[in-house]
């Protein structure tokens, strides 16, 4: 990313592709602030896809094809559809492939909130998590789901983020959720726990012709009034900083203690 100035340095990604319109309205809200922003997101759907990376190393490489982002403001910002998903866009990106690596990766605005525990399953959050696990910060910003949806409102709150995460320790990640609202409809922002699931929920079908049907319906359960996806619901936007990988210390010795125990019981037994 080629920088003059004193605005940071923002590799804007997503997990929808590079025609979604949460997309560019994050980027222009983050270059509106005066940030050096390059855009580099799938060129398909990679909703889902966590952290994953998928194949790579072959001798085919990856399709990276220069793009232009029409309106909001966006003719001088450098776009990129990258045959991958989000999580490989950000280790190349950290890697200096569309310039110099940046100072923090955005992901988002995904269309449908990533909450609750289901965010392992995001790929606008899993971008955020791999920037921290190559040492950078990440904000990831999800909106509602409607058939309007108020882009504007989860970017100006994005625009409101960035900051804060660009000037907190290395490896800081945090998943931004908004409802769904015109930005003056908003009841307020909040700190958030993780919920024990999202605004739906997964559920099998029947089996027709081999072929298993697998299908989303909305969360019928009671939440406690401070978690994410209840207080998404109710009109607010939850905040919820994330860590990546840790190694559970407090049980690792256990642990370690019983897979030496076992396989001294096998060898023992062989």
């Amino acid at each position: 990313m080629s920088v003059t100035g004193t605005g940071l340095r923002v590799l804007v990604t997503n997990d929808d592709g590079i025609a979604a319109p949460g997309l560019a309205a994050l980027a222009a809200a983050v270059a509106g602030l005066g940030h050096h922003v390059v855009v580099a997101a799938p060129a398909t759907d990679h909703s889902g896809a966590s952290s994953a990376i998928g194949p790579m190393g072959g001798p085919d490489g990856v399709e990276v094809t220069a793009v232009e982002l029409d309106g909001l403001g966006l003719s001088d910002v450098p776009a990129f559809a990258v045959d991958a998903p989000p999580a490989l866009i950000v280790i190349i990106g950290r890697l200096g492939a569309f310039g110099d690596p940046p100072d923090v990766v955005v992901s988002g605005i995904n269309p449908g909130p990533n909450t609750g525990r289901s965010t392992l399953h995001s790929g606008t959050v899993g971008a955020a998590l791999t920037a921290a696990n190559m040492g950078l910060s990440g904000l990831a910003v999800s909106i509602g789901a409607g058939p309007l949806i108020h882009y504007e409102t989860a970017a100006a709150i994005a625009a409101g983020a960035v900051g804060w995460v660009a000037a907190s320790p290395p490896k800081t990640v945090l998943n931004v959720n908004v409802p769904n609202v015109p930005l003056a409809e908003v009841r307020g922002v909040r700190p958030a726990r993780l919920a024990p699931f999202g605004t739906v929920r997964t559920t099998l079908g029947e089996t027709v012709d081999g072929r298993l049907q697998v299908e989303l319906r909305e969360t019928e359960e009671a939440l406690d009034a401070d978690t994410d996806t209840a207080l998404v619901v109710a009109g607010y936007v939850a905040v919820t900083p994330l860590l990546g990988i840790r190694a559970a210390v407090d049980v690792e010795l256990e642990a370690a203690a019983a897979v030496e125990g076992a396989l001294g019981l096998s060898r023992a037994a062989s």
